[in-house]
């Protein structure tokens, strides 16, 4: 298996936390739970408390082979702009606050661009062309969002299936200028609890993809390494009471050191290739991989 995502960013440590935030670095570790941070530049009779998860650096893993930024504004990224194409499976909704850690504070990131792409319930990537399926005229499960004064932007999609060789993830690719080589860029996965993934691919139409699945978190290359954890999302069962519908919704918070220019550098450039590296073996449409797995 070829390793298409090497990290290549950092974590705070709790020291480092603690020093950046002080007594709100002291809450974020005491807490498992969400924590309250007053923004900086709300320290004021109206301020505004933001419920965030942390406010630390997350590690940066490279984008895949997968990427393709096709500039879909939209916050429902489950259709095909075009074609007659919506991409069923378990509603997930994503609210994502983005900070700017540089300088000692937690502000509110406004105006960035955040990018997310996944592939569908049976494990296949839009835009792409694979070993087993063409999907070059198709933009489903891909699409951005601008972040508000607050650094936040939301999505709906739905909870991702899995393909050979990977864990189940979904890609984020945060911009502070998309049109510029000189922007600021941070690439990561999100990842998600095993046990309910094996519960929901149980279900249809997850349940029409072929085969058992075979790469777990711990399994997973990319994962296991003491980075993946900082990127599981931990996800609330929710429900419309109007219509019925029921799925899942996380909140999750990104730190960016943005004066860290090794962690903001184009992931591209690690992997010696504009598209980010090969497909790992037994991706979407390939053979089975290889196990990754290694004795305790």
């Amino acid at each position: 298996m070829d390793n298409d995502d090497i990290p290549v960013g950092r974590v705070l440590s709790r020291r480092e936390a603690l020093k950046l935030f002080g007594g709100a670095g002291l809450a974020i570790f005491a807490s498992g739970a969400l924590s309250k941070v007053v923004l900086a530049q709300d320290a004021t009779a109206t301020a505004t408390d933001v419920l965030v998860t942390d406010c630390v650096v997350r590690p940066e893993m490279t984008e895949g082979p997968y990427f393709v930024d096709a500039l879909l504004n939209r916050m429902d990224i489950r259709p095909d702009p075009v074609l007659d194409i919506v991409k069923e499976g378990v509603p997930l909704k994503l609210k994502l606050q983005v900070y700017d850690v540089t300088d000692a504070t937690c502000n509110p990131l406004e105006g960035v661009q955040v990018d997310i792409w996944q592939c569908d319930a049976v494990g296949t990537y839009s835009g792409v062309e694979d070993a087993g399926f063409e999907t070059l005229d198709e933009s489903w499960l891909r699409g951005y969002q601008v972040t508000d004064e607050f650094g936040v932007v939301e999505f709906l999609t739905i909870y991702p299936g899995w393909y050979s060789g990977r864990t189940v993830h979904v890609h984020v690719k945060i911009r502070t200028d998309p049109e510029s080589e000189d922007g600021y860029e941070f690439t990561s996965q999100f990842y998600f609890n095993d046990d309910l993934s094996d519960m929901i691919h149980a279900m249809q139409p997850y349940s029409e993809k072929a085969g058992a699945r075979d790469t777990y978190n711990d399994t997973d290359m990319h994962y296991n390494g003491e980075t993946g954890d900082q990127m599981l999302l931990t996800l609330e069962e929710w429900t419309e009471e109007e219509t019925g519908e029921s799925g899942y919704s996380a909140v999750f918070s990104i730190g960016l050191d943005l004066s860290d220019e090794e962690v903001g550098a184009s992931d591209s450039e690690d992997m010696g290739a504009a598209g980010g590296g090969t497909p790992p073996q037994g991706g979407p449409g390939g053979p089975p991989a290889q196990s990754t797995e290694t004795s305790d």
